[in-house]
């Protein structure tokens, strides 16, 4: 299940993913979320709180999350991803090479550490 993350900084999206993430989640809560972000203030700053293991993510879930982050390709400014699975972490790091924008992952136990970073423009 996706769920908004609220009382963060209003240019960042956040969400937050716990049990079983399907694609209906991410149609009903991310995309839309995503699109009223850019329409508001163009560029994404992306807030992904991790509290379960991305097993839990629908194959359809992987193709919706795909499709937000192609349509949006340009606008992506910032991304927080925060988990305690060590290799999406390492993962997120690594995504700023290959995709526009900074991509930085963080532990659970640095969730204000990570809204702290996105909430520099």
């Amino acid at each position: 299940m996706l769920s908004i993350i609220r009382d963060i900084p209003p240019h960042v999206f956040g969400v937050k993913a716990t049990g079983q993430v399907t694609a209906d989640d991410l149609k009903s809560v991310l995309l839309p979320g995503l699109e009223v972000l850019t329409q508001n203030q163009n560029d994404i700053y992306y807030l992904l709180v991790l509290e379960t293991p991305v097993e839990n993510f629908t194959a359809g879930a992987w193709f919706q999350d795909m499709v937000a982050g192609l349509k949006h390709f340009t606008k992506w400014k910032k991304i927080a991803v925060v988990t305690d699975e060590t290799a999406v972490e390492k993962f997120t790091d690594a995504f700023s090479y290959i995709a526009p924008g900074e991509s930085k992952g963080f532990k659970l136990s640095q969730l204000d550490e990570a809204i702290d970073w996105l909430s520099i423009k």
